[in-house]
């Protein structure tokens, strides 16, 4: 009896862990959405100046003194990550009816994770679980899953599977207060709020006429991406103050670091 008391003090003592960050989360975003935002996925590198808001890998460390959004590849794997997938979880891995794995058509370094079970879910969600688990420790604000929408690049994987799992990361990213953001999937609707999703980044919302749909959604908390291969700066400058979000960048593809020649970045005007 006294050890189920014990272990019932433990997990209310998380969980007020758990909500008391949550709100300091919501403190911390409300402070820093005033400023700008930075994309960082390439490589980290000190914040430009005015930037508030930072997202980088996992694997790197959260920007200092500002709002620290962790990239988490949740329904894919990383570049470099394919062997030891296969060695270690192959059955995690979508197969076409010849058994190979099918791979992202336009990052073909990346295999798409097979959601289509309930077994199957929940394996993903313990591994990108310790994910997010690391990105707490780590001391990331929020989290943002990324590929949510794999079920459209591939025949077998459904929206309603993908966001049966959604809902198990954003409950794991809620349980160590850490907020959790829709990463694209605008067809989503409603039911990514219900979800439980805290906030969205969107890739090229003003190239593809999406800001609007996610506005209504989200609001004031929509981060958003647009890249120079899709769009000229003029076209960004001219997005801003009317159709994108105050919280948008404008960045290369592969989000190069500064003192590359790739390196592009510009954010609207204040």
């Amino acid at each position: 009896m006294r050890a189920i008391a014990t272990l019932l003090i433990a997990l209310m003592a998380g969980s007020a862990s758990a909500d008391t960050r949550a709100s300091d989360v919501e403190q911390r975003w409300v402070a820093a959405s005033s400023g700008a935002v930075d994309y960082q996925l390439g490589g980290a590198y000190p914040p430009p100046p005015g930037v508030t808001i930072v997202v980088r890998d996992r694997k790197a460390a959260p920007a200092p003194g500002v709002f620290s959004i962790c990239y988490v590849n949740g329904f894919q794997t990383q570049p470099g990550e394919a062997g030891e997938w296969l060695e270690r979880h192959p059955d995690l891995i979508l197969r076409d009816p010849q058994g190979k794995p099918v791979a992202d058509p336009n990052w073909p370094d990346e295999m798409l994770l097979d959601t289509r079970t309930e077994a199957r879910r929940l394996a993903i969600a313990d591994i990108v679980g310790s994910w997010i688990d690391g990105c707490a420790d780590a001391g990331f604000d929020a989290v943002e899953f990324d590929n949510l929408d794999t079920w459209a690049r591939a025949e077998g994987l459904t929206l309603r599977d993908n966001l049966a799992l959604a809902e198990q990361l954003v409950q794991r990213a809620h349980g160590r207060g850490l907020w959790a953001a829709q990463k694209n999937a605008l067809e989503l609707g409603q039911s990514a709020i219900d979800a439980g999703f805290d906030f969205v980044i969107s890739e090229e919302c003003l190239v593809w006429r999406e800001c609007e749909g996610y506005r209504r959604l989200y609001g004031d908390r929509h981060i958003d991406v647009e890249y120079i291969d899709d769009l000229e700066l003029e076209g960004f400058l001219a997005g801003c103050g009317a159709a994108l979000p105050h919280l948008s960048v404008f960045r290369d593809r592969g989000l190069a670091s500064p003192g590359s020649a790739a390196y592009t970045r510009a954010v609207c005007p204040t």
